[in-house]
């Protein structure tokens, strides 16, 4: 067969117009085809045809799920975390018409884990000398950029984790490095963007953390947990929700309110603190 000799899908029959194909591992795919796919999904080249009108009839069983889906909670701006309390379920998109964008359903219990990341990018500031030539300050001068990911591992059929950034562009913060300022809230530099994400990045992490352990150890006879066991605070239980729970807001074998699992107590802060950082900081990769 030559190269430009007419590929149909081995999904839908149709004509495969030019740059339209999408190689499988056995076959070929269109690129309506390849829209429907979840987009977390990743192992396209490396899927056979079968494996694909498998997941595709999952996409469409997914809609269902997406219209009966009502979100009791919602974290985010960009990308949004939708969460279902009473169904014990939750999407991640960046999608306005949810119904046509049909995002992945998802149930709570099959999170696995959930890290947040903060991404630190520095470029060197120069000056001019006499002769007109760019040299370096001494010291060297930077300015610092940020960008935010929440990193979802799932238990899921077709894939395993679940990426996304929080900002929609860099968060710039000049010549300020965030990843240095002082550990201590009230003596530290702040950037306001700088810190809503990360307060951001880590009531997502923490609410699904706990929307998690919350859905995995519910006794029988008390069934899913329920958006009215939440109180003020986003992620967290009222005092006497259920027998058996910590302190006020704390699922069980957490700290206190607020607190991830071996994360100790909330930081001074609200909602600061990821693993292996100083108080008061996300995690910079």
């Amino acid at each position: 067969m030559g190269l430009f000799d007419k590929k149909f899908c081995d999904v839908c029959g149709e004509k495969i117009g030019l740059l339209g194909n999408r190689k499988l591992e056995d076959g070929n795919l269109c690129k309506n085809c390849a829209a429907k796919l979840s987009p977390w999904f990743s192992e396209r080249r490396h899927s056979t045809v079968e494996s694909i009108k498998e997941q595709l009839a999952y996409r469409e069983e997914n809609r269902k799920a997406v219209g009966a889906f009502h979100a009791t909670r919602t974290f985010g701006k960009y990308y949004k975390v939708l969460i279902d309390d009473n169904a014990g379920k939750f999407m991640v998109t960046n999608a306005s018409r949810l119904e046509e964008a049909n995002p992945d359903v998802i149930e709570l219990s099959q999170v696995t884990g959930c890290d947040f990341d903060i991404d630190e990018d520095s470029d060197e500031i120069k000056r001019k000398d006499a002769n007109g030539d760019e040299v370096s300050y001494s010291p060297p001068r930077f300015e610092y950029s940020y960008d935010f990911y929440i990193t979802l591992r799932v238990n899921h059929p077709y894939f395993d984790d679940i990426r996304f950034k929080l900002n929609s562009s860099s968060i710039n913060t000049g010549e300020r490095s965030m990843s240095r300022r002082s550990s201590n809230p009230r003596a530290g530099i702040f950037s306001g963007e700088y810190d809503d994400y990360v307060q951001m990045g880590n009531e997502i992490r923490d609410a699904l953390l706990q929307a998690n352990q919350f859905t995995r150890s519910a006794a029988p006879g008390y069934g899913a947990p329920d958006a009215a066991a939440y109180g003020a605070a986003p992620g967290y239980g009222a005092a006497g929700a259920a027998p058996g729970y910590g302190a006020p807001g704390a699922a069980p074998g957490y700290g206190a309110a607020g607190a991830a699992p071996g994360y100790g107590a909330a930081g001074a802060a609200p909602g600061y603190g990821a693993p292996g950082a100083a108080p008061g900081y996300g995690k910079v990769g």
